[in-house]
């Protein structure tokens, strides 16, 4: 299995930048399609974006499309996440997450692995 670990989160105004970090230890990274979802407090968790195994595909939350942008390194065993123009909406816990299928997934729950969450506040 794959042991994964956030880090990056803070407190940012609202246009602001952070660029979040998934580091990953087990198994080999890119054998696993990888992925970010976020929660906020009172809802559920929901798809932020999703990048395959060589990185060739990547889909994004409609909310999120055009302002933040998924990467990886598996030399560093690590997904990035680049995020702009940051919204009081984007405050929330984020997670990152790993799949052993080959199709990039946009449910949480075709997910196999998760981080603990590192955390996002946009102050307005």
């Amino acid at each position: 299995q794959v042991q994964l670990v956030e880090s990056g989160g803070g407190l940012v105004q609202a246009g602001g930048s952070l660029r979040l970090s998934c580091a990953a230890s087990g198994r080999i990274f890119s054998r696993y399609v990888t992925g970010w979802f976020r929660q906020a407090p009172g809802k559920e968790r929901e798809f932020v974006g999703a990048i395959s195994r060589i990185g060739s595909i990547r889909y994004y939350a409609d909310s999120v499309k055009g302002r933040f942008t998924i990467s990886r390194d598996d030399a560093q065993n690590t997904m990035y996440l680049q995020m702009n123009s940051l919204k009081p909406e984007d405050t929330a816990a984020y997670y990152c997450a790993a799949r052993s299928g080959a199709a990039v997934a946009m449910t949480s729950s075709e997910y196999d692995y998760w981080g603990q969450g590192t955390q996002v506040t946009v102050s307005s």
